[in-house]
C-alpha cells in the first residue's frame, strides 16, 4: 500500500513539473533519483506525508486556539504583538503550502482559517482598547498595519521586475541568490522569515504575566515548531531557513508554555 502511494505521488509530481521553474524541476529530479536508490531507508523519519500532516494538524491547533480564546477568554489576554505577527505569518504560509511540493492542502486551509481567526482577535483587542480610551495606541496600530499592507503591495507589484533585472545583470552570487528556488523573491523565503517574527514576538513577551499567556496558543506554537523542524527538510525545495526558525520557535514557545503550566498546575 505504501509503495503504491509513493508511485501515485511520483506520477502526480512528474505531471506537475511542466508548471514549475527549471531550477525546481532539477531539484525534484535529484530528489527522485535519491529516493529510488535509497527506498530501504524510508520510514516515519523520512516520510514527508507524516510530517506534513502532523505540521498541518499543529497549524489547525493555532486556529483552534484563536477560536477558543475568542469564545472563552476576555480581550485583555490578547497579545497585540503576537496576533499581528500571526496574521502576516498565516497569510504567507497559506500561499507556501499551496505551491510547495508536495502540495499541502490541509495546511493551506488551516492557515486561511487562522487568518480569519486572528483578524477577529485583532478586532476584539482594538475594540477593547477603544472602549478603555486608548485611541492613540489604536491609531498607531492601524497606521502600522496600513504601512505593512502598502509595503506588501509594492513588493508584489515590483518584485518580479526587480528580480529579472538582477538576474540579467549577471552579478555572480547575487544573481544566483535572486534566481534561487527558495530565494528572497519567493514565498519559500518570506514564509519562514515570518516565523522569525513569531519567535521575536515570543521573546518580546518573555516577562508577560503568566495569567495573560494563552495555554492553547502556546501549546499549538510549540507543536508547530517541533513538527516543522523536520518537515522543512523533506519538501521541495528543501528549506533550511524554515528548519532553523522552527527550532527557535519551539524553544521560545516551550519556554512560555512551561511557565504557564508551572504557574497554573504545579
Amino acid at each position: 500500500m505504501i509503495n503504491s502511494t509513493r508511485v501515485l505521488s511520483s506520477g502526480i509530481l512528474r505531471r506537475s513539473k511542466d508548471y514549475l521553474s527549471p531550477r525546481i524541476r532539477s531539484v525534484i529530479q535529484r530528489r527522485d533519483n535519491s529516493n529510488s536508490s535509497s527506498s530501504e531507508k524510508k520510514g516515519i523519519w523520512n516520510d514527508v506525508n507524516f510530517w506534513a500532516t502532523a505540521g498541518a494538524l499543529a497549524g489547525w491547533g493555532m486556529s483552534g486556539a484563536a477560536i477558543y480564546d475568542s469564545l472563552q477568554s476576555g480581550p485583555e489576554v490578547i497579545s497585540m504583538n503576537m496576533t499581528g505577527v500571526l496574521l502576516v505569518y498565516s497569510s504567507l504560509f497559506a500561499r507556501w503550502a499551496w505551491i510547495v511540493q508536495p502540495r499541502n492542502i490541509l495546511l493551506a486551509a488551516c492557515h486561511a482559517t487562522n487568518v480569519a481567526a486572528q483578524a477577529n482577535q485583532m478586532r476584539r483587542a482594538l475594540e477593547y482598547k477603544t472602549e478603555r480610551g486608548e485611541t492613540k495606541e489604536v491609531q498607531e496600530i492601524l497606521t502600522k498595519a496600513g504601512a505593512v499592507g502598502a509595503g506588501a503591495a509594492g513588493c508584489l507589484a515590483f518584485g518580479p521586475l526587480v528580480q529579472r533585472q538582477i538576474i540579467a545583470a549577471n552579478l555572480g552570487p547575487i544573481s544566483d541568490l535572486a534566481g534561487a528556488a527558495a530565494g528572497p523573491f519567493t514565498v519559500h523565503f518570506w514564509a519562514p522569515m515570518s516565523k522569525w517574527l513569531i519567535s521575536g514576538a515570543s521573546f518580546m513577551d518573555l516577562n508577560r504575566p503568566t495569567e495573560l499567556v494563552s495555554l492553547p496558543q502556546y501549546t499549538a506554537l510549540t507543536a508547530t515548531g517541533f513538527f516543522f523542524s523536520r518537515y522543512a527538510l523533506l519538501v521541495v525545495p528543501v528549506n533550511y531557513v524554515l528548519c532553523s526558525v522552527n527550532i527557535a520557535l519551539f524553544g521560545s514557545s516551550f519556554y512560555h508554555l512551561a511557565r504557564k503550566i508551572k504557574a497554573d498546575y504545579l
